[in-house]
């Protein structure tokens, strides 16, 4: 019998994070099964189960892309459904405050845009790594597809359930929260992309020294690669 990957041992305070997010889920959602708020507990055992996926992807991954996904994102992740479940639903159901989704449209595109630096980086390959620039326009322009596929989401949804997800009864407020919802998603995204562009080229983050030392490397061995395509007469973007 096959046996299942064994899945590696986290740092402490992502581990403690973890494990806060879940509590904090399932007590939001005890208290509104005890309190009459039924979907509030499906939603909070639904939430629970998405703060395990990263334990499942290195268990169930086998030897897919999957496995190979930092658990950092995991993290954002749980803080992001954390956040969102207990926080901005409860503000949205008790309360007329209606900007509690600005950080989370926010954050939501910031962390697309992370994760999909890693997909770029893990569909590459490590033998042909790709230049840091590409994968940034990579993961900005993945970020805002899947904006705009939550969007899509969102009208399908108030088309055939009657929900009001888009406030698609407000008239022209419908256009307004898509529109807003899309712009600061995207806002998200090219901060995510900045960020995450600016660490791996080594100007912010630890061990900045390093990191630029083999960001020049890297920079080096493309030039060198750039030159031999030339000399063979091949083309230089179907090879890099």
């Amino acid at each position: 019998m096959k046996q299942l990957n064994r899945i590696p041992v986290l740092p402490k305070g992502h581990t403690v994070c973890w494990y806060a997010c879940r509590t904090a889920l399932f007590i939001w959602g005890a208290w509104g099964l005890l309190h009459g708020y039924a979907s509030e507990f499906t939603q909070a055992c639904f939430a629970i189960a998405f703060t395990h996926l990263w334990d499942l992807f290195q268990l169930l991954g086998g030897r897919s892309f999957i496995t190979r996904y930092p658990y950092q994102l995991q993290t954002m992740l749980n803080c992001f459904i954390c956040f969102s479940c207990v926080v901005g639903t409860t503000v949205n159901t008790r309360t007329d405050f209606k900007y509690i989704d600005i950080p989370e449209h926010l954050f939501a595109g910031y962390m697309a845009c992370y994760g999909a630096f890693f997909l770029a980086e893990i569909m590459q390959g490590k033998k042909r790594p790709l230049k840091v620039s590409v994968q940034g326009l990579f993961a900005f322009n993945f970020a805002v597809a899947v904006l705009v596929g939550w969007e899509f989401y969102e009208f399908t949804m108030d088309r055939l359930y009657g929900f009001t997800m888009q406030h698609g009864e407000l008239g022209d407020l419908a256009l307004t929260d898509t529109m807003t919802d899309l712009i600061l998603g995207t806002a998200g995204a090219l901060i995510g992309m900045l960020v995450e562009w600016f660490r791996r080229v080594g100007l912010i983050g630890k061990h900045r020294a390093a990191v630029r030392a083999a960001y020049k490397q890297q920079r080096e061995a493309f030039k060198k690669e750039k030159a031999r395509l030339y000399a063979e007469g091949k083309d230089v973007l179907e090879n890099l």
